[in-house]
Formats: C-alpha cells, sequence, structure tokens
C-alpha cells in the first residue's frame, strides 16, 4: 500500500498492544480478518508477555474502526486495555498477516 492515495488522503499506521486474556482465543484470527475487511495492511502477533501486538496501515477511519474491534475482541477474550501509538504509514506492507509470536497461542 502506498502511504498516500488519489484522493490525497494520507495514510496513517497504528501500532497497538493488546492486553487481557487475548491469547488462546482466536484474538489474532479476529485481528487479521477486521483488518482484511477494512483493506487495511501490516501483521498481528503474540506477544511474550501474553498480550497481542499489531501494527497496521490504512485510512485513519478504517483504523478507528479496527481499534474499536481491538477494544472489544472476539467473544471468550478479555480486553483490559489497548495501548497505541500512531504514526505516517511507511507503505512496507502488501497485505494483513497473522506473524509468528512468541506462542502459537489460537
Amino acid at each position: 500500500m502506498d502511504p498516500g492515495s488519489s484522493t490525497g488522503s494520507a495514510f496513517e499506521r497504528l501500532e497497538a498492544t493488546v492486553t487481557g486474556r487475548v491469547q488462546a482465543v482466536g484474538f489474532r484470527v479476529f485481528v487479521a480478518s477486521r483488518a482484511a475487511t477494512l483493506g487495511l495492511t501490516g501483521w498481528v502477533r503474540n506477544g511474550s508477555d501474553g498480550s497481542v501486538e499489531c501494527v497496521a496501515e490504512g485510512r485513519r477511519a478504517d483504523l478507528e474502526m479496527l481499534l474499536a474491534a481491538l477494544e472489544l475482541g472476539p467473544s471468550g477474550a478479555r480486553v483490559d486495555a489497548v495501548s497505541r501509538s500512531w504514526t505516517v504509514a511507511t507503505g512496507s506492507f502488501d497485505r494483513f498477516s497473522i506473524a509468528s509470536g512468541w506462542t502459537s497461542g489460537d
């Protein structure tokens, strides 16, 4: 994805870490599905501390919808907190994927 579009909308990058009961509950598949539906690129993986980490790029409105999904999580998950940071998209991803993490989890 290019860091901009033909309509002039700048793409942004969301880096988020989700804590709570978020591993072994299908969280990564849930995030990847939402991100793909929203046309985002990036990755999601399990963190070594029991968290789930996500990096996504796309239009701000779509990233906000992904952030709302991260705050909810799939059934069976319990989201305690979502830390986030926003930067300019790098355009380094061509799709959204489930990356290797600390543990297979799901």
